[in-house]
């Protein structure tokens, strides 16, 4: 009986992860146009009238966070996964490195950078073509492990250039750039062609970078959480006509008996919450494992493009290996004899 409520309690938390699509990709360009352009309504106003949901919803969430909590500090599962998390850690720098290449080898196959909504063709113009041979040729490189320094210095400096053009939308994709000034940082790791070569030699002018070392994997960590935030508030409140559309293009009503707004109010609250739980460093590996199931989830019930979400799997699946850093509040507050906490 425990177990099964158990289980019912963790399916109920995550029920909502039909929510989390990302707007600008399964909505068509004429219904994101005709909603960027209305004003949106304020999304905590639905608040109104469902409080006896909200306050159901908020219960389910609180004994489903508390049991992982007592779950984790009762010991059982740090003991058991010890070992195999302790394993897991030496494969984020390479998971972090491949990931990116292949993101990036997906851009030029695309024609468009970080998402849909970004083609070359408003970044390059002309030189659009070309931009796509490159793309392909150095997302190899850094799946290889070749030149990955140099090549994430460019890559920070086009992020950069993408802000300039597209303003503080360019934050929704922040774990990109969080990617890349881990690979600008640490370089291609020891399973490379940088390392069997040793054409590492060929970065020297930058390898002040490393004294930056022990920043890496939490900026990362921050700048994903960030990036889910962002986006979150960006297409759930401060345009959440987008986010309502999904609702009613997708008949969410038909799988939740609540209100269209109402269902982006709990999408906005899920999704900024684990933003904010990666930001500060709690609960980093059950966090990630919930956001790569609601990923899953979405791409599966929305029939989504894969290769935007490339990044978002795999450095979610790396942060899941890397864990705890010096800089996230859980890691300080729960070390147990000098060492990490696991879940």
């Amino acid at each position: 009986m425990g177990k099964a409520f158990f289980i019912i309690i963790i399916a109920a938390i995550l029920l909502p992860a039909f929510t989390f699509a990302h707007e600008v990709y399964v909505l068509d360009q004429a219904t994101v146009d005709i909603a960027m352009a209305t004003t949106s309504q304020n999304t905590f106003f639905a608040y109104v009238g469902n409080e006896a949901e909200f306050f159901f919803w908020a219960f389910i969430a609180f004994v489903t966070v508390l049991t992982l909590f007592f779950a984790t500090i009762f010991g059982f599962l740090e003991k058991s996964l010890s070992p195999l998390m302790a394993q897991l850690k030496r494969f984020a720098l390479p998971l972090i490195r491949i990931t990116t290449g292949v993101s990036m080898l997906s851009f030029g196959l695309a024609g468009a950078l970080y998402g849909t909504e970004i083609p070359f063709e408003r970044l390059f113009g002309g030189l659009s073509s070309g931009m796509q041979i490159l793309f392909v040729v150095t997302g190899l490189a850094v799946i290889l492990g070749i030149f990955s320094r140099w090549i994430a210095v460019l890559m920070i400096a086009l992020y950069a250039y993408t802000g300039y053009v597209y303003g503080l939308y360019v934050l929704t994709y922040t774990d990109h750039i969080g990617a890349y000034l881990a690979l600008a940082i640490l370089g291609s790791g020891e399973w490379s062609l940088d390392h069997y070569f040793r054409t590492a030699r060929y970065s020297r002018a930058l390898s002040f970078l490393r004294s930056f070392a022990p920043l890496a994997l939490p900026g990362l960590r921050i700048l994903f959480g960030f990036g889910i935030m962002f986006a979150a508030v960006y297409a759930k409140y401060l345009h959440s006509e987008l986010a309502l559309q999904v609702v009613l293009q997708y008949h969410l009503t038909d799988y939740f008996p609540f209100e269209p707004m109402f269902i982006v109010l709990g999408a906005l609250i899920i999704e900024f919450l684990a933003g904010l739980m990666l930001v500060l460093g709690v609960a980093i590996r059950w966090t990630g494992l919930f956001l790569l199931f609601w990923l899953t989830l979405s791409l599966l019930y929305f029939q989504e493009a894969v290769w935007p979400h490339i990044i978002l799997f795999g450095l979610g699946i790396a942060i899941f290996f890397h864990g705890y850093d010096r800089l996230s509040l859980e890691g300080v507050l729960m070390k147990k004899r000098g060492n990490e906490p696991i879940m």
